[in-house]
């Protein structure tokens, strides 16, 4: 096990760039994502603009039939029976200007946590808090997309781990984490449209991973071996959470 976990990870090495390799990872699937959506979308005839979202407009507008196909987060009695759909929501997105703006805060989150964590680790942080903030939504009964909870989810972690810290680049983390966390408190009750139990439950679940991780990159044989072993659990949940979407699609043409 140990000698299959290497391999794989040197071979991921030589495929992604040598810094913050899954915030890259997850960026350009993300854009992928959207990408095939935006396409399904004007083969039904959509994808223009149209009223809405956060600056009055939405560019690029997704059909919410092909955000269902693909995997949104439902109300929980839909998805209850397809469960996979809280992972597979934390990498869709319902407009080129929401995934603008997910993707500019995960480039800013994202190499921090992932080098203060290692990739492997900060795979398991973003898809578990992503997937924790979409049961929540789900219970309260909400259609939803976006990476938005995972992106609140390294918040928390951050948070978490600058909390009580007395030197002045962690006080400075953490000012700018608290001033992020209310801004998007208050855009939450101001826009329409914005899932603001997917963004409590991925905050609350990275602050208390955040507590229970070492916040530091594995060093010992046996944490390398650890961290791998959840960041392939991770890798291998996303992927078969989309086989699955895969597999309802062929099922339903």
């Amino acid at each position: 096990m140990n000698f299959s976990f290497a391999a794989a990870n040197k071979a991921l090495a030589g495929l992604l760039p040598s810094a913050s390799p899954v915030t890259y990872g997850i960026l350009g699937f993300c854009c992928l994502l959207y990408a095939a959506s935006f396409l399904w979308t004007i083969r039904l005839g959509g994808g223009g603009i149209s009223a809405g979202g956060m600056l009055g407009l939405d560019i690029g507008d997704i059909n919410s039939r092909v955000l269902d196909d693909l995997g949104a987060s439902l109300p929980l009695y839909y998805v209850i029976h397809e469960p996979w759909r809280f992972v597979t929501a934390v990498f869709l997105h319902a407009s080129f200007l929401h995934i603008a703006f997910n993707l500019w805060g995960l480039m800013i989150l994202g190499p921090m946590v992932e080098e203060l964590y290692g990739s492997a680790r900060y795979l398991f942080l973003f898809v578990v808090t992503g997937a924790v903030g979409y049961v929540l939504s789900s219970v309260t009964g909400h259609f939803s997309v976006g990476a938005s909870g995972a992106l609140l989810g390294l918040m928390g972690v951050t948070l978490a781990v600058t909390w009580g810290k007395s030197n002045p680049t962690a006080q400075a983390i953490q000012s700018q984490m608290i001033i992020w966390l209310l801004l998007t408190v208050m855009q939450g009750f101001l826009f329409p449209g914005i899932d603001n139990y997917a963004h409590f439950g991925g905050f609350a679940t990275g602050f208390v991973l955040g507590k229970l991780m070492r916040e530091r990159p594995p060093v010992t044989p046996q944490e390398q071996r650890n961290a791998a072993i959840l960041g392939w659990v991770a890798a291998f949940v996303v992927i078969a959470s989309f086989a699955m979407v895969a597999k309802s699609i062929l099922q339903a043409t």
